[in-house]
């Protein structure tokens, strides 16, 4: 794994053996954030990282220098990973949670400007199709925002009302979602 763009560019990152994780490869990480390069100013950017895993999604986001990213993982080797490796990179906008992302959706008073959610593969689809109802009904995801799902071939999120658009990379599928303001 490495850091793709912005000021950690090169960087690599080498997360221990063990870590029972499927992180998201440079090609479709890089086919992601050159979709995102279109949309949004990474610049003081309000993130939220579900399903962290190894935070390779996270270094991205703060290497784009956004300013308050936090990262939400049930895992304590995640987490630790996580939290040494933004040490030694020192990136202080970081913020890791260990939680069930679940949990912390229902829980949050937060809301954030882009949300990156990874969770496994093979996670049940209601489990699924959980994570826009709960960011959506409970506002997390700010007016104008987006959420992106990775996923695998199995999953559909194209009936979803904020649902607007799909990519694949390889076995590697991101959803996108947005928050849009509808005038009445």
């Amino acid at each position: 794994m490495r850091i793709i763009s912005g000021t950690q560019k090169g960087r690599k990152i080498y997360p221990p053996k063990n870590i029972p994780v499927r992180p998201t490869t440079d090609f479709a990480k890089e086919g992601l954030f050159n979709i995102l390069n279109n949309f949004i100013d990474f610049e003081g950017l309000k993130v939220l990282d579900l399903f962290c895993g190894t935070g390779n999604i996270t270094y991205e986001f703060a290497s784009r220098e956004s300013s308050d990213i936090t990262s939400v993982d049930d895992n304590y080797q995640c987490c630790e990973f996580v939290k040494k490796t933004i040490s030694e990179f020192k990136m202080t906008q970081v913020r890791v949670i260990k939680s069930d992302v679940f949990s912390f959706l229902k829980k949050t008073a937060n809301s954030y400007q882009l949300i990156f959610a990874d969770p496994p593969y093979e996670m049940e689809l209601e489990k699924f199709e959980l994570i826009p109802e709960l960011i959506f009904s409970k506002n997390i995801l700010q007016p104008e925002g987006m959420l992106i799902i990775e996923h695998g071939v199995r999953t559909d999120f194209s009936k979803h009302q904020y649902f607007f658009d799909h990519r694949k990379y390889g076995n590697v599928n991101f959803s996108f979602f947005k928050n849009i303001v509808k005038l009445s």
